[in-house]
């Protein structure tokens, strides 16, 4: 399955990328798959998306939770909670 990767904010600073087109096996089938999946890549990767680390996630713009389904040819955003006031 190829997916298209986006990476925000302090994401993007940590793995020093802002987009990313990859190709993932059939186990990888939920978004949550994923960031483990991505994850395995060790160093910044590990770290950046550790479990304990607040990171939220959109499918094709709208926002989901780990188990959400992939399907090929999605947009996987990946970005920390924001606020403001």
């Amino acid at each position: 399955m190829n997916l298209q990767l986006r990476f925000f904010a302090s994401l993007r600073e940590a793995l020093g990328a802002s987009t990313e087109s990859v190709s993932v096996p059939p186990e990888v089938a939920t978004v949550g798959a994923l960031r483990e999946h991505l994850r395995q890549r060790g160093g910044a990767w590990a770290e950046a998306l550790a479990g304990h680390k607040a990171v939220r996630t959109a499918c094709n713009q709208v926002m989901v939770d780990a188990s959400a389904p992939l399907v090929d040819g999605c947009e996987v955003a990946f970005f920390p909670p924001v606020t403001g006031g």
